[in-house]
């Protein structure tokens, strides 16, 4: 049997490139890591790691329904009288 090729959405497809420099010791510090962990693909763990710690900040800072805003009544500042 032939393999179908599958369309892939042309959305998806990366086409922009961002550079990242490292220094000696963060370097060693990805190098350990990936070998510990046999990761072969740094570039898809990078893009994944980073991918990944920007939707945890877009979700600690969703707003919630009963979101607590400082207001006169609840502020705890000091006032010198």
């Amino acid at each position: 049997m032939k393999k179908r090729k599958e369309k892939k959405d042309e959305s998806l497809k990366r086409v922009y490139r961002k550079s990242i420099l490292f220094n000696k010791r963060e370097i060693q510090a990805i190098n350990h890591y990936c070998k510990k962990y046999k990761i072969r693909n740094k570039s898809k763990f990078m893009r994944e790691m980073i991918i990944s710690s920007i939707l945890k900040k877009f979700d600690e800072d969703y707003p919630s329904l009963f979101e607590k805003k400082p207001t006169l009544f609840n502020q705890n500042v000091k006032r010198k009288i």
